[in-house]
This record gives C-alpha cells, structure tokens and sequence, in this order.
C-alpha cells in the first residue's frame, strides 16, 4: 500500500524500492473509478448500500483504489493495473490468501462477490477485487515493531511451508539473475552525459558491483543454497507492506510477488529492509553500516516462528548485498538515476553500503545468532 518518501520525512528501514516509486519526480496523474464503474461492481458484492466513500492514494497511480463505507463496515475496492491481471496468478495470490487467514495470519479479508463465491470481480476486460479495510500505521522504526515484522514472516513461512498448487509460481529473485550482470553493464551506458563522472570512475564503480555480485552468488553457491529446499514465499517483505498497531503487525497485504524460492532469500531480503539507514538530502550522506539493533530484533523475531540453520546464517548478508545490488542497479539501468538522484551517487552508496557488509561479516553472524 506504499510508504511516505525518504527524502521528504526521513525514516529508517525503508526499501530503497519503495523511496524509488514514491519519489515525487515520479508523479502521475491518478486513475480514478468512474461513477458507473463503481455502481456496476457494487452490485456484485452483499456489503450493504454505501454511506460513504474515501479516495485511497496509495500504491500504483494506475490502480485506482476507493475506501467504500457501508452500515457492514469498511471496504477498499481495487481495479487490477493492465499488465498485472494475470487471472492464474491472481487466484494462486488468493488462494495463499485463504490458506493464511484460516490460519489466523495477519491480512485483510479478500471479500467474495455473490458470483458463486469468486474473490475475482472480472467485468469488461477488467480485474477486480474488494478487501476489508485494515486502518493501521507505518513502521516507525522502532524494535518491537522490527522484532513483530520478522515474527511474521517466520509465521508466513512455516504456515505455507507444505502449501501446494497447480499453478506454476515464478522462481526468479534478486539472487543470481543474468538480468542484475546485464543491468550492472549498461551501468556506463545510461548514465547521463552531463552529469558523468570521468570514465575511470565509473568503470571502477560497475567493476566494484560487478565483482560483489559474483562474489556473493559464488558464497551463497558454496554454500549450497541451490539444493536447499524451496517452498512458497512472499517475495516483497518490507515496512511499505505492512500496517502496525501498537508495533505489533496489524496486517500484510501484497501478495503479487509471490514465488517459489528457498526461504532464506525472503528472510535475508525482508532483514535488509528492515536495518537498512536512509535519509537525508544525499545518498553521499547515507552511512555505510546497518542498523544492527533492528536486524537482531527482526532475526530473533524471525526465530521465534522458524528456526534458522547455520548455513541460512551464513548465507544472509551475501542475499543481502545482492538485494541492494538489484534494486540500486535496476532503475540506474533503465533510466541513468534514481528518482531526483544522480544514478553514479546513488549506486556509489550502494556500493559503500555491500563493502561494508562484506567486511562485517563475524559482526553479522555474532548478531544473527544472539
């Protein structure tokens, strides 16, 4: 459901991705439900006649969302963006949904039309679907919240550890992809002209990314990460994805990244988002080092739920650093920045931030495992 940029309210632990689409140099007109739109989809669903209605401005701008207030409750409806209506994978999305909720796991409800029970609304080409309202706040930042953040992840994963279905879920990530080498190479190329530092300098800030990348995907080799069991994860664990209520999870909500993949991958990315240190006007100020504090809090919530192997420990911080490597290097490629900022500054912190991890690893382990 979003979160509030970084750079207008500085706030720890947010995803760098979550900074990238929130950013104000990022603005576009939203897209609103028509009067006749609304009234056609309200009379699939038995949730009383509306008293009220409330825009919702979060998340993608081509997705509009509306906050419908009936004498039953409140409601969010959402239309579906073209491109993410993949209706198999919606209803594989739904059926991890149904599968948690029985469970107790912390979400809003998926709302059933009255066409035979379907949590699917498909009128005129378009997807949509209605949910409870879950009113909560953001992460602040704090330990508790951090400590509850990765309790439920652990949650997530063991209530969907023997989860099974016929659709065929993607198994791509963050970890070991040719589409994160091929982004880091074209590094040189998209960055813009004018604001290019000399060749030597970037050709040693791609070759830095480069060999951590490689270095980190032949760790996590080493280590026999590809012959670890996989199982159904969230794919997207970060502060934007989840509402608090008195630091305790309140709920989790977008399940469009769901995959299959093995654990440690969700767990060594939702901890990077969760200690990760943002803020301020430039990524030259960022400091290199994690917020350890909330990385042990979140690791010993985590724990509570799922026990953690040695060897998924000593995987973490190389996931760790080829998550950061992904989402820094992905947009750069595609644009030359990253949101208002230079993308040479930007991936400059990124690399800081990987050297820093890689030379604190005895820090990392000591702190995983206490």
């Amino acid at each position: 459901m979003g979160t509030p940029s970084v750079f207008d309210n500085p706030q720890p632990g947010l995803t760098i991705v979550s900074i990238f689409l929130s950013h104000p140099n990022m603005e576009q007109a939203r897209e609103k439900f028509s009067p006749d739109e609304l009234t056609e989809c309200l009379k699939h669903y038995d949730i009383g006649q509306p008293v009220g209605t409330q825009e919702f401005n979060r998340g993608s701008k081509r997705s509009p969302k509306l906050i419908i207030i009936t004498g039953k409750g409140k409601f969010l409806l959402k239309r579906r963006v073209p491109g993410r209506d993949d209706l198999a994978k919606i209803r594989f999305t739904h059926d991890i949904q149904r599968v948690l909720i029985r469970h107790g796991f912390p979400l809003p409800r998926i709302i059933a039309s009255t066409d035979e029970g379907k949590t699917l609304l498909i009128l005129k080409d378009r997807c949509y679907e209605l949910f409870e309202f879950v009113s909560g706040e953001d992460f602040d930042g704090s330990l508790d919240a951090s400590y509850h953040a990765g309790a439920a992840l652990g949650l997530y994963h063991r209530l969907l550890a023997n989860f099974r279905t016929e659709y065929s879920p993607p198994t791509g990530s963050y970890h070991n992809a040719s589409t994160i080498r091929q982004a880091i190479r074209r590094i040189i190329c998209t960055l813009p002209l004018e604001s290019r530092p000399p060749q030597n300098e970037v050709t040693r800030l791609v070759e830095s990314l480069e060999g951590s990348y490689a270095h980190c995907c032949g760790r996590t080799a080493d280590l026999g990460l590809e012959d670890w069991p996989t199982q159904i994860v969230h794919g997207d664990w970060h502060p934007g994805n989840m509402l608090f209520r008195q630091r305790k999870v309140l709920a989790v909500v977008d399940y469009d990244a769901a995959r299959l993949q093995q654990r440690v991958i969700d767990l060594a990315n939702g901890v990077l988002q969760f200690s990760i240190i943002a803020g301020g006007e430039s990524p030259k100020t960022w400091p290199d080092h994690l917020d350890e504090s909330r990385f042990k809090r979140f690791m010993r919530g985590y724990a509570t739920e799922e026990a953690v192997s040695h060897a998924e420990i000593q995987a973490v911080p190389y996931l760790m650093c080829e998550a950061i490597i992904a989402e820094g290097v992905l947009p750069v490629a595609a644009t030359g920045t990253f949101g208002r900022f230079e993308g040479y500054e930007f991936l400059e912190m990124v690399d800081r931030k990987v050297r820093w991890i890689l030379s604190h690893l005895e820090e990392i382990y000591a702190v995983s495992n206490s």
